[in-house]
């Protein structure tokens, strides 16, 4: 008894199930193309309710990719922002993805893009660590760890 009566379906099946799983080896998600290089959250003075996450988004891969959503523990809502100036005064928006193009370093900074951490669950204060997950356009997802750092502000103080 022959276990494959026809083995041409048996390669074509082969051949199919072989193809099908190229896509997958040929473009990694964003989770890993996309690299998080010095992540930190701004310390909070006693009672405020919001903070920001900061950090770099390398890009290692060709293919762009753009950071939707983000989560944390340390607050009950987290939102991609962005500052704009509106009848020359600087402001923060909400925004619906920040894009991080292949091959290229995307800048989350004071005064630019950010992760806001808005209605804070806990004091943030300097040298604790949040915990806070990304997620990508393509679904895919990456924890970070980011420790609480005091932002010196250029304040001239006269005595």
């Amino acid at each position: 008894m022959k276990l494959f009566p026809y083995p041409h379906t048996l390669l074509t099946l082969s051949v199919s199930i072989g193809l099908a799983c190229v896509p997958l080896i040929a473009s990694a998600d964003a989770a890993q193309s996309v690299s998080v290089v010095d992540a930190y959250v701004r310390a909070v003075a006693p009672g405020q309710q919001s903070s920001a996450a900061f950090m770099r988004l390398r890009n290692d891969g060709d293919a762009g990719h753009a950071l939707v959503s983000a989560d944390s523990a340390a607050a009950r809502i987290v939102e991609l922002h962005t500052h704009v100036k509106v009848d020359g005064m600087m402001s923060m928006r909400q925004i619906e993805r920040i894009d991080i193009p292949g091959g290229e370093d995307t800048v989350l900074e004071p005064g630019g893009l950010h992760v806001m951490l808005i209605d804070l669950t806990r004091q943030l204060e300097a040298g604790d660590d949040v915990s806070i997950t990304l997620v990508f356009q393509d679904g895919s997802e990456k924890a970070i760890r980011a420790p609480v750092r005091k932002i010196r502000t250029k304040m001239h103080h006269h005595h």
